[in-house]
């Protein structure tokens, strides 16, 4: 760094930062506090010469000794942080001095706070392995909604003490969104910066979440998917990543079309380019039965209504549907955040049907039916809560043979499903039927149908199977 000339404003600002017992390295809020109380213009002799600056909102004004000493002043000592050092190479001054200033934002901690009922699974070691290495290891996470993406890698952060910025994904997000723009404040026109400079600035884990609802706007961060510099064009700068920093996506797809883009609405495909700077894509499972038991049981705590056997039908409850969800029986699927939204007005209401019949009311009404009628099988508790009408005393059911009749009550919505899985039509009984031989050998799939059996020597007689 070479000693510039001081003129007459630079002895001014000087004077001021000696005045007040300032030290060199001076802080941005010293800088800011003096400008302030002395009515003196920003010194962009020092805040934009890369030179001096030491870390984040840090600048070595070596001049600064000379006026202690000529006027036999007492500094106040400041100690620089210890952070990574970020490094911000800007092109010729183009007379943006109010909207630089605004550049970095007084941000204190990104670090997300730990959730005491989180549990870690799936994928969680490997990510945290890759966050750990501080190496720049673009990684695209998919899976089905409320798996717990988003907040696994929240989590990891929380825990590594690694900044954390998160940039929510929509169909009206654009470059300013995600690089900065300029935005009035009091009156006038400063620069923000976005998440994704914030994250390359501070050396902090970007994610980029629901990242395949809007696949073209998002194509501005192809320079820094690559690792490289990022040029703001709209003030004549170039941001370099500093070290640490790293880029994580989530998605509901992998940004290729096809089934999983008609379920979750909005989703596109994206451009491969773009995929392809991922290194890895990672598939983010729902937890096992064993391990969202933990999680619902943690919930449980926290809201004070810890009761196991509700925890353990409730996970069994979600098995099963998932189950039939993966066969291609069932349409809809109880999440593991729809567990959370169950145990928290469970907490509230303390009634486990009732708790169960708010959490999947957001269904259509087929749907929803189902989804308490097999829960009502699986927990005897609530089942004999629900016994207010006198329930038709059905005769046992014998050993279903191969050859038996089993009738379906298929939804309209549900036939390609059923025949797809070999149900028939009966245009007679207008009846969608299959064999005691398809019943028994796909039967967590034939159950959601509510099936009944005809038996081939008892044709008159019917009997209501999985009660």
């Amino acid at each position: 760094m070479t000693t510039p000339l001081l003129n007459q404003r630079r002895e001014s600002f000087l004077d001021a930062c000696a005045k007040e017992g300032y030290s060199s390295p001076l802080k941005r809020s010293q800088i800011k506090a003096v400008r302030i109380k002395f009515s003196l213009p920003m010194p962009l002799w020092i805040v934009q010469d890369d030179t001096r600056r030491l870390s984040h909102g840090m600048y070595d004004v070596p001049e600064l000794a000379t006026f202690l000493l000529e006027r036999n002043m007492t500094p106040t000592v400041t100690t620089p942080p210890s952070t990574i050092t970020e490094v911000v190479a800007s092109l010729p001054a183009m007379n943006l001095a109010r909207q630089v200033e605004s550049l970095e934002q007084d941000i204190e901690n990104l670090i997300p706070k730990p959730i005491d009922t989180y549990v870690p699974y799936g994928s969680y070691k490997d990510i945290e392995k890759v966050i750990k290495s501080t190496r720049f290891y673009p990684m695209y996470i998919t899976g089905l909604s409320g798996n717990g993406k988003t907040t696994m890698v929240q989590q990891i952060c929380a825990v590594n003490k690694r900044e954390f910025v998160r940039a929510n994904i929509t169909k009206e997000t654009d470059e300013d969104d995600l690089l900065g723009g300029f935005r009035l404040l009091n009156g006038e026109s400063v620069w923000v910066d976005g998440p994704a400079v914030i994250a390359m600035k501070r050396g902090a884990i970007l994610l980029l979440d629901e990242v395949d609802l809007n696949p073209d706007k998002i194509m501005c961060l192809q320079p820094v998917m690559e690792g490289n510099p990022i040029f703001l064009k709209k003030i004549n700068r170039y941001v370099y990543p500093t070290k640490g920093f790293n880029i994580l996506a989530t998605a509901n797809t992998k940004g290729q079309g096809g089934e999983e883009s008609v379920k979750f609405i909005g989703t596109s495909i994206m451009n491969e380019a773009f995929l392809e700077r991922f290194a890895i894509t990672i598939e983010h499972e729902y937890p096992s039965r064993a391990v969202e038991k933990k999680i619902v049981c943690n919930m449980m705590k926290r809201e004070e209504c810890l009761d196991d056997s509700f925890a353990e039908n409730l996970c069994r409850w979600s098995e099963t549907i998932r189950k039939t969800y993966y066969e291609g029986a069932c349409e809809d699927i109880i999440t593991t955040r729809r567990l959370e939204h169950i145990v928290v007005a469970f907490g509230i209401f303390k009634d486990r049907l009732d708790a169960v019949k708010k959490g999947v009311a957001r269904f259509n009404k087929i749907t929803k039916d189902s989804f308490i009628d097999l829960y009502t099988k699986l927990d005897a508790e609530v089942a004999v809560a629900v016994a207010e009408i006198p329930i038709p005393v059905v005769p046992a059911h014998p050993p279903i043979e191969d050859d038996d009749r089993v009738d379906l009550d298929v939804p309209f919505a549900h036939k390609d499903t059923a025949r797809s899985h070999g149900a028939r039509w009966d245009a007679t009984t207008k009846t969608w039927h299959i064999s005691g031989y398809q019943y028994k050998s796909m039967k967590a799939i034939w159950d959601v149908f509510t099936p009944k059996s005809f038996t081939s020597t008892l044709s008159s007689i019917q009997y209501t199977l999985n009660s």
